[in-house]
């Protein structure tokens, strides 16, 4: 088994402004908007480096969507930034109609995603963000796992033609893919070869994913991990591959079980190979206040509750 090494814990959303910073330098169509979040958001450097192509819409994040879709007619690539539950609750007819529908090249970038925004609460937090945004038409939803690959799909992104959904987070997480790593949409990653069970992963999760495969790995299981950073469009040919040779699946997510990768993944079973399936997500419920450590351990959303999962599903093939 491939041991990954923790270069520094980092936050994810560092990693979109450093992504965003980058596209300053390099791309002159990349523009961005901010609904009163930039220190949240680390929108700053890309503010100085760009002031002119930087957009402070204020507490209107439905305002900053439809400003977002117009810019797009003059060529320009906008990115917005506000906490998920702002970037997609709050506004989901403006994303659906001015941006989905039309087919408008915006960049929808939600950070405090999931449970880990912590201490804010359950108005705050958003679980259900995956569901909201990959159920519309055309939609491309991404979710990276560290610093280094929100990074890289940020700058990737750009390239792309249509409307994105970037997902990332506010806490400091472990930094384990490579830094100079080429983001590719919709390609999963194989990050553990494994004969026993599938563990299928997405953000904070992955991580979490390869320690559950060293533990299971002591106890004898032989697990295959795989990063999901893009929900939509699913690599599903990985994962039928996968699922194909050890005959059973564990998907775990920051998110809930309702409408989130394992619901995605049960989809792609049941019309193709259909396999035993334990989902490791939220179930059903609003988070609470709490720290992010407390609330995933609460919540069932670490290495642990992907261990038991694994264990369960094997007695189940």
């Amino acid at each position: 088994m491939k041991k990954y090494t923790d270069t520094g814990k980092k936050d994810t959303r560092s990693g979109f402004g450093a992504g965003l910073t980058e596209l300053g330098k390099t791309n002159p169509n990349v523009v961005a908007l901010c609904a009163d979040l930039v220190g949240s958001l680390k929108m700053q450097d890309f503010i100085d480096e760009n002031p002119e192509r930087f957009f402070q819409v204020g507490i209107a994040e439905a305002n900053m969507m439809g400003i977002a879709a117009g810019l797009t007619i003059g060529g320009k690539i906008p990115f917005t930034g506000t906490f998920a539950n702002f970037s997609t609750g709050r506004v989901y007819d403006q994303i659906r109609q001015s941006i989905a529908y039309s087919d408008k090249n915006v960049k929808i970038c939600a950070s405090h995603a999931g449970l880990t925004l912590g201490e804010d609460g359950a108005t705050h937090q958003i679980l259900e963000d995956i569901g909201l945004m990959k159920m519309l038409p055309g939609m491309t939803v991404i979710n990276p796992c560290d610093y280094n690959q929100t990074k890289a799909a940020t700058i990737s992104i750009a390239e792309h033609h249509g409307p994105v959904y970037l997902r990332f987070g506010r806490p400091k997480v472990a930094n384990f893919t490579p830094e100079d790593q080429k983001f590719e949409i919709g390609k999963a990653l194989l990050l553990n070869e494994g004969k026993d069970v599938t563990i299928i992963a997405t953000g904070h999760l992955v991580w979490e994913a390869l320690q559950a495969a060293e533990q299971l790995e002591e106890k004898g299981i032989s697990a295959e991990v795989i990063n999901i950073h893009t929900i939509k469009p699913l690599d599903e040919a990985a994962i039928l591959a996968s699922v194909g040779k050890t005959g059973c699946v564990v998907t775990a997510e920051e998110h809930n079980f309702l409408g989130g990768l394992g619901e995605s993944v049960a989809r792609t079973l049941v019309q193709n190979h259909p396999a035993p399936q334990e989902f490791v997500a939220t179930m059903d419920t609003f988070g609470e206040s709490g720290t992010p450590e407390q609330l995933m351990e609460k919540y069932g959303l670490n290495a642990a509750a992907i261990v038991k999962a694994s264990e369960k599903v094997i007695k189940r093939k």
